[in-house]
């Protein structure tokens, strides 16, 4: 329920709507693409611009906190059928970008700490869409994983490499319209654009249940 395609692409349209949200709106910090942030990191130290390494340092580690809290989450719940491990993580991250929406500039620092934490919960979370293994807040390893599955088709074409292909290139797009989204609303919602994104998480969460329900009707 968990892998759906449209499961994933919500979360995609939501992952690319944080990144946008997050370099556009909260001082041009990557919430997702922590490479760029240790780029920035790395360039900032240089400089001996310490301040502005503790700016993309504090995201670095909320990521990395993200990660270690999502795990224990899944070690402690993945047993409970009745409410999905995953679905709990999709109320943590909504719930804190709710938060997120009431936070003014001032407090960009905490904002991008907070989202760049629940981008690494999401990412821990859902790695597989129909049965691949994909990223709904980055898109550097979906890109090359269509990339060699379309050429896998050239050389095999076997239809289900190609269908592999056009799931990929599908989640690139999602995430594509959530960050040219995430931007255009920006000008019109300002800090609460990142409440879009929650509205996202929230039908993700919804479809594993619709999911869910149609698996105990066949069954029954």
């Amino acid at each position: 329920m968990s892998e759906s395609f449209l499961t994933a692409a919500f979360l995609s349209i939501s992952g690319g709507l944080q990144d946008a949200y997050t370099y556009i709106f909260r001082g041009k910090v990557f919430a997702n693409a922590q490479t760029g942030n240790i780029v920035l990191l790395s360039q900032s130290i240089t400089e001996r611009d310490y301040a502005k390494s503790i700016h993309y340092m504090i995201p670095l580690l909320s990521f990395a906190f993200g990660i270690i809290i999502a795990e224990l989450i899944r070690l402690k719940y993945q047993k409970i059928r009745h409410f999905h491990w995953r679905q709990r993580v999709l109320l943590i991250e909504i719930l804190l970008l709710c938060f997120v929406g009431f936070l003014p500039v001032k407090y960009n620092v905490l904002a991008n700490a907070m989202v760049s934490f629940s981008c690494a919960m999401q990412v821990q979370t859902f790695r597989k869409v129909n049965g691949y293994a994909f990223a709904s807040t980055m898109c550097i390893g979906n890109i090359r994983s269509a990339m060699e599955s379309l050429c896998a088709y050239g050389k095999t074409h076997e239809s289900q490499t190609f269908l592999k292909s056009l799931c990929y290139l599908g989640i690139i797009l999602m995430f594509a319209v959530g960050a040219g989204l995430g931007g255009h609303l920006i000008t019109l919602f300002g800090m609460y654009t990142i409440w879009f994104s929650c509205l996202f998480l929230f039908i993700s969460f919804m479809c594993m249940f619709i999911k869910e329900e149609v698996e105990h009707e066949s069954m029954g």
